[in-house]
């Protein structure tokens, strides 16, 4: 999967900022389209069909959360946040909203395109959530129930597994808390999140090196968890 294989549109009101992405994404193979506002960035997202966005928060005439919101109700297109706005809850709402991953201004080059192409990972990840899971020399087949590794079998319950699941359609992204609670547990559990700290706590000690140092399934602080896979 190449770059030149992807569009993305950049939807950012700072004219200069457009031009280093662009730069930046283009000197890596991908094509690039740009929007300085949201009413563009929305017209342009259905008239190009974008394999990813790059969206700004902060924009002339309405807010990127709500871009994000109107996207997510016709599609399913990787969004990937790009703003200068810190705060874990202005970052939460982004993700409620239907963003993929956020990364924050100023921001590192290298990083954001590592970002990129798990953003653009995303949809076949979530083709193949039924395949084998790879971390470090563990081997897990979520479909079939079964894991190992080099000293045996693995015992996961069926909670663990769908947690697993649940990560590894968008492996490499941010799953928030809310997302893996409404999808194992249920939308009358939103509120159990001392069960699914248990339930990663668990999984951890099982599949980590080092589980006071997770290398796999990583927590991002006030928002959710990150599934590495082996690259």
């Amino acid at each position: 999967m190449t770059g030149a294989m992807h569009l993305v549109l950049v939807i950012e009101d700072d004219a200069a900022i457009r031009g280093v992405l662009r730069a930046l994404l283009e000197s890596e193979g991908f094509r690039v389209a740009e929007a300085g506002g949201a009413v563009r960035g929305l017209l342009d997202a259905r008239a190009q069909r974008p394999d990813l966005l790059l969206v700004d928060l902060g924009l002339p005439d309405g807010d990127g959360v709500t871009v994000i919101r109107r996207l997510r109700e016709w599609s399913p297109v990787p969004i990937l946040v790009l703003s200068a706005r810190t705060s874990e809850p202005q970052k939460l709402a982004a993700f409620e909203a239907g963003a993929d991953d956020y990364v924050t201004k100023p921001f590192s080059p290298p990083e954001l395109l590592a970002r990129v192409r798990a953003a653009l990972r995303r949809g076949a990840q979530g083709s193949q959530s039924g395949h084998e899971i790879a971390l470090g020399d563990t081997r897990i087949d979520v479909s079939r129930r079964h894991a190992r590794n080099a000293a045996g079998e693995i015992h996961l319950t069926p909670l663990e597994y769908r947690v697993l699941e649940c990560l590894n359609r968008q492996a490499g992204l941010i799953v928030t808390q809310r997302q893996l609670l409404k999808e194992v547990w249920g939308p009358n559990h939103l509120e159990d999140s001392r069960g699914l700290r248990v339930c990663i706590k668990n999984l951890r000690s099982k599949l980590e090196p080092q589980p006071q140092r997770p290398v796999y399934i990583v927590t991002e602080p006030g928002l959710g968890y990150r599934l590495r896979l082996n690259e």
